[in-house]
């Protein structure tokens, strides 16, 4: 299901440091990011940004992340090509949450799969 949230237009904030003072990051300086389909309203994948890849994305217009295990910034799509482009960027209700939704040119999984979220849990 598409995002049918209210539009709070973030570049009607002075700067991206105006962003950075309203959200909530961790003890560690990260905040939870969720990539979702700007089209199909598809959740492609969960990963983690700080405070220099939430100003990256919104400064650059596309999905930069941080990467826990490589301890750096992580560009999606600068090694495999599958860029996201940056459509929309919210934050949830707590600002503890990033949403942004994105065109995804490719795969979003490492495993080369369309999203993340391919394993399903019978219930």
């Amino acid at each position: 299901m598409i995002n049918k949230s209210i539009d709070y237009d973030v570049s009607a904030l002075a700067s991206p440091e105006d962003l950075l003072k309203k959200l909530k990051f961790d003890s560690r300086g990260l905040i939870t990011a969720v990539a979702q389909d700007a089209e199909t309203g598809q959740i492609l994948m969960v990963a983690w940004m700080n405070a220099e890849a939430v100003t990256a994305t919104v400064t650059e217009k596309r999905g930069v992340y941080y990467s826990r295990s490589r301890n750096a910034l992580w560009r999606k799509g600068d090694t495999s090509g599958h860029i996201q482009e940056l459509v929309a960027f919210y934050y949830d209700c707590d600002a503890d949450t990033i949403l942004i939704t994105v065109r995804q040119t490719g795969a979003a999984c490492h495993t080369g799969a369309k999203t993340c979220f391919f394993t399903r849990v019978e219930v």
